[in-house]
């Protein structure tokens, strides 16, 4: 009887068919670890907002792995010697480049396992496989590291005009409903070059490199940012806060034991092989069924705020250019203390303030280089003639308070 033929393509509504070029990446994409990826959302809580946003990083990760393939054969066609074993490592990468995400993406980035973000977690994954596919992936974690002898290779996975950000603004864009932040993926990709090692852009693409550095601009204030979502993250956030903080005092709660695992460590987790595969068993899923148990939970604080993500029923949040003045956050905590007969501990989880920031463009990490006619290899902020594409360079911060209705 003859093999099955598993090199198969996947229909996708950003760039029509996905192939699997070889055995290795059929095979990586059939393991648990990454058909988890279907069951994280790739823009968090955005879908309160934007209510196509249900995408997922699995959907991400095979269109990052698509737009490789493109790179690699413009690249080929303009003289870059990839050999064969290079282009299995960069589509390996790529494919498992976000592995390490957690439930809701950044929403939650580093909660369950304090202080070890996605890209740590993405690395363990993938030193796990490797073990598993026999060394396999060995040129994969090299690039994936930053340490394999050809540069590029590794700015084609992570760097400020990488195959990840020319996927997920394309694709985030498109499910969100929002046109302002489509790129032309297939024209920057056919203006990369490589000049010695190091990625490039040649000068005749500027002009679509602006329109990349502003949508990512506008996406990240209109979209990721957006003071809804935003809203609703922070609620999210404050339901694993408290219901770690119940944990710690003693107070029984049923339900989302996959989620309790993590919650009732108040200390660093230790990771290892066996959390690793714990962690490979938390997914959205798991997140948003124990939150539909505990709003039946006696302790008021987290039944509310279950109640609220659930049913949409957010706080007020309003942003600023400014700090908030301290008196007014008082005023509200105040409020809310007299007003639904809690602790001022307690009505923290309803009134609080923070901070958020944004930088388009840095000019001191892996900078976006721009091949001239003559040879010359330049920054793209000193060949622009856009004033507002050098603004981007700098960092915007802007300052939000979230409070209740008047009602909770």
């Amino acid at each position: 009887m003859a093999d099955t033929n598993k090199l198969k393509v996947f229909n996708d509504p950003i760039y029509g068919f996905i192939g699997t070029p070889n055995q290795l990446i059929f095979d990586l994409i059939a393991h648990p670890y990454f058909q988890r990826l279907r069951r994280i959302s790739q823009m968090g809580m955005s879908y309160l907002v934007y209510p196509g946003a249900h995408h997922t990083r699995f959907h991400h990760a095979l269109g990052s792995m698509h737009l490789m393939t493109k790179a690699i054969q413009i690249l080929r066609w303009k003289g870059v010697e990839i050999e064969q074993e290079e282009e299995t490592g960069l589509l390996c990468a790529i494919l498992l480049h976000d592995i390490g995400h957690g439930p809701f993406s950044h929403a939650l980035e580093g909660f369950f396992i304090k202080g070890i973000n996605h890209e740590k977690l993405s690395l363990e994954f993938m030193q796990d496989l490797n073990r598993k596919f026999d060394g396999r992936l060995d040129i994969a974690i090299s690039i994936f590291k930053g340490e394999y002898p050809k540069p590029f290779m590794n700015q084609l996975v992570s760097s400020q005009l990488d195959m990840d950000r020319l996927d997920y603004l394309k694709r985030d864009s498109f499910y969100a409903g929002v046109t302002e932040g489509n790129i032309n993926s297939e024209r920057l990709i056919s203006m990369l070059n490589v000049v010695d090692g190091n990625l490039v852009v040649e000068e005749k693409g500027i002009y679509a490199v602006e329109k990349f550095l502003m949508a990512r601009r506008f996406m990240y204030w209109q979209v990721y940012l957006h003071k809804t979502g935003l809203m609703a993250e922070q609620l999210l956030v404050r339901i694993m806060h408290r219901t770690r903080q119940l944990l710690s005092d003693g107070v029984e709660i049923q339900g989302g034991q996959t989620v309790l695992s993590f919650l009732q460590h108040d200390d660093n987790i230790m990771l290892d092989s066996k959390v690793l595969a714990q962690f490979a068993l938390l997914d959205d899923i798991d997140v948003l069924a124990a939150i539909k148990a505990w709003q039946f939970h006696d302790d008021f604080v987290l039944s509310k705020l279950c109640q609220m993500l659930l049913n949409r029923n957010l706080l007020n949040i309003k942003i600023k250019n400014k700090p908030f003045v301290p008196q007014k956050i008082e005023a509200k905590l105040t409020t809310v203390t007299n007003n639904l007969g809690i602790s001022a501990s307690e009505a923290s989880y309803f009134v609080f303030q923070g901070e958020i920031s944004n930088k388009a463009y840095s000019e001191e990490h892996q900078a976006i280089r721009v091949l001239k006619k003559n040879g010359k290899v330049t920054d793209v902020l000193k060949e622009s003639d856009q004033l507002s594409l050098k603004a981007l360079s700098k960092t915007v911060t802007k300052y939000y308070c979230c409070f209740p209705k008047e009602s909770v």
